[in-house]
């Protein structure tokens, strides 16, 4: 039996194929799906290819991302050093998680937003 933190990205995207959340589907498609497990609750949605550094979904639920929310909850100060810290972890992992490119470009968005509050700020 596979550990949960032994599991991988394509583990999980697996599992959510097999087992989609009820509010993608419907309830009655997910109530068919689990007496079919041969049902393609999928055929519908078109694929799409997410934007994994400057648009992920996971991190947009409602009508604000995630990070405009947290740019609110802080000063000035303490934003920037949120960026900062971001950069850092990227560059930091950038090597260990198998997805090096993705890694480095989200350290140079947060690069990007920082040095344009940086910039708006000396104006």
């Amino acid at each position: 039996m596979m550990r949960l933190n032994d599991a991988t990205p394509a583990d999980w995207d697996r599992l959510r194929k097999q087992h989609p959340a009820i509010e993608k589907i419907g309830l009655e498609a997910w109530m068919k799906a689990a007496h079919d497990e041969d049902a393609d609750l999928w055929e519908d949605e078109e694929e799409e290819e997410e934007d994994m550094v400057g648009a992920p979904k996971h991190y947009n639920s409602g009508n604000i991302e995630c990070i405009d929310a947290i740019e609110e909850s802080m000063s000035s100060h303490a934003f920037k050093g949120y960026l900062k810290g971001n950069c850092m972890k990227y560059l930091w992992r950038y090597d260990y998680k198998g997805k090096q490119v993705e890694d480095l470009q989200k350290a140079g968005w947060y690069l990007n937003k920082l040095t344009k509050m940086v910039i708006e700020e000396n104006k």
